[in-house]
């Protein structure tokens, strides 16, 4: 075996051209993609040489049918010659299929998205190649997408074979910021045999563009002869979840936390006292709690009907007790759902809006039963 030989691997799919070894015991094979594989020696045979003084296998056999078929005569007229019709033999086609040899353990996902420097010696100024590495035995159709503002857009999309990294793209340092924000989506199966069903992977990846200009940051893989920048997209069948953390995230983070540990300081609902012995509850939000940082809307109005409720189940004994719950007017959500909490568990109870003059257009009387 010497370099130039076209080889064939043994143990996968593939093989192509000898172009170097590595030590006496790995050959360097250079695929159809142009990628130089190491093998192991004893896991390729060669199918072509240059040398036309070393047959190989493949051309001995081929040497032979050429023969086999120039040795058989032909013999175009003879069924004719004796009145027979001529006979026609139908052949069946011969169909084999191949079934790819399977890495022992590959049966677990292990996907990663790979970059990698051209010149690793100039990593400041050299361009990159993103790779998508398949570390498993099954066939996976992937997409891999980058984000313009609030938008995604394709930025290759394929299949790539069991065992086997996909070349994605190559890019310059001035495009580096394109891809601050990338997403995989994966779907994994087997071609003609069995398998596992895996569910589908869609993985948002936050790239760290400043490790693009940082040596350390590239490191020796089994996937790349050049050390590599190496993100998980799924790790032993578990989609890669990224902790990425924004300055304004961070700056939310402790303003809601000021304010779930600052405790809440209700005011009290009701105001005793008032004319005639009428009992005034104000339920603007601003009046019932001091701080509402971080509470949705629905998370208030709850909050509102909550102290409506515990004034009503205060009462509701109270025969001819007049109560009046000051809701503002807004766009009546608030008043809406006090109505309807009073047809429902209160019926006996009676509602009226109350004295405009006293309390404006947003309050309501109600008076027990």
């Amino acid at each position: 075996m010497k370099i130039g030989d076209k080889v064939r691997f043994l143990s996968e799919v593939g093989g192509g051209k000898v172009t170097g070894f590595q030590g006496k015991d790995i050959v360097l094979v250079e695929d159809a993609d142009g990628f130089d594989i190491p093998m192991h020696i004893r896991e390729v045979v060669v199918i072509e040489t240059d040398d036309y003084n070393v047959p190989t296998p493949a051309s001995k056999a081929a040497k032979a049918e050429k023969k086999k078929a120039e040795e058989q005569p032909a013999r175009p007229g003879a069924a004719a010659q004796a009145g027979e019709q001529p006979l026609h033999r139908v052949e069946k086609p011969q169909v084999s299929v191949y079934r790819q040899p399977e890495m022992k353990g590959g049966d677990v996902l292990n996907v990663y998205l790979a970059f990698v420097p051209e010149d690793i010696k100039a990593v400041s100024t050299t361009p990159f190649e993103s790779y998508l590495v398949n570390d498993s035995n099954y066939y996976l159709y992937y997409t891999y997408l980058g984000v313009e503002g609030k938008a995604w857009t394709v930025r290759q999309h394929g299949l790539v074979e069991p065992n086997t990294k996909v070349l994605l793209e190559e890019f310059e340092k001035a495009s580096l910021n394109d891809l601050e924000r990338v997403a995989v989506q994966l779907v994994a199966f087997k071609d003609r045999r069995p398998f596992q069903l895996k569910p589908a992977v869609s993985v948002e990846l936050r790239i760290d563009v400043v490790k693009f200009y940082k040596l350390h940051t590239f490191q020796q893989t089994d996937f790349f002869e050049t050390p590599a920048l190496m993100y998980d997209v799924v790790k032993a069948d578990r989609p890669a979840r990224q902790v990425y953390v924004s300055a304004e995230d961070v700056q939310e983070a402790l303003l809601q936390k000021h304010s779930a540990d600052a405790p809440q300081k209700p005011r009290p609902a009701a105001k005793q006292g008032g004319r005639n012995g009428i009992v005034e509850i104000d339920l603007h939000i601003d009046e019932l709690l001091d701080d509402t940082r971080g509470m949705t809307n629905s998370e208030m109005l709850n909050y509102q009907l909550d102290k409506f409720r515990e004034v009503m189940e205060q009462y509701k004994n109270k025969r001819e007790q007049r109560i009046v719950f000051i809701h503002g007017k807004g766009d009546g959500v608030l008043r809406k759902a006090l109505l309807d909490e009073l047809r429902r568990k209160y019926p006996t109870c009676r509602h009226q809006d109350a004295s405009f003059q006293e309390y404006g257009f947003g309050a309501t009387m109600v008076t027990v039963k």
